[in-house]
């Protein structure tokens, strides 16, 4: 059992865990902006930019601290960042843009309000975690799979 847990609890989950925290800071906080920046009615387009700002922070985070692909191959650093995005946009419109829309006018989140976070934010919440675990099976097989130099 001990073997099983610190098979799951190592370094990189726990790097990979540290930098997701900050990521989703960065995601929210963008989104909080561009939200301001574009009005609460084009809550799907202030997504899209949370979504760019989080994407390239994680991407240079994941490569060089979580996965420890130091390569600075342009054949290998494009292919990650290629691979990555694609697999960060595969996720993020299928879990947090399609179910950001699900949620919020579907479900009508949008309308509810969760003490001081209202109802999109929640539902953002919701959906980060899911994305999260998404992302670090992407990347962990996908995306850095054999990069380690």
């Amino acid at each position: 059992m001990k073997k099983k847990i610190e098979k799951i609890i190592n370094k990189e989950t726990i790097l990979y865990i540290f930098f997701g925290v900050w990521t989703t800071i960065v995601n929210f906080g963008s989104f909080v902006i561009f939200e301001k920046i574009f009005g609460s009615e084009y809550y799907l387009i202030a997504n899209v930019g949370s979504f760019v700002c989080a994407t390239l922070f994680a991407f240079i985070t994941n490569k060089y601290f979580v996965f420890e692909s130091h390569s600075w191959e342009i054949r290998v650093w494009v292919k990650e960042l290629i691979s990555f995005v694609m697999s960060r946009i595969v996720t993020f419109l299928i879990i947090e843009e399609f179910g950001l829309f699900f949620l919020v006018s579907i479900c009508r989140m949008g309308s509810l309000k969760f003490g001081m976070i209202d109802g999109k934010l929640a539902a953002k919440i919701i959906l980060a975690f899911i994305a999260v675990l998404a992302n670090y099976i992407l990347g962990k097989f996908l995306v850095f799979k054999n990069n380690k130099k």
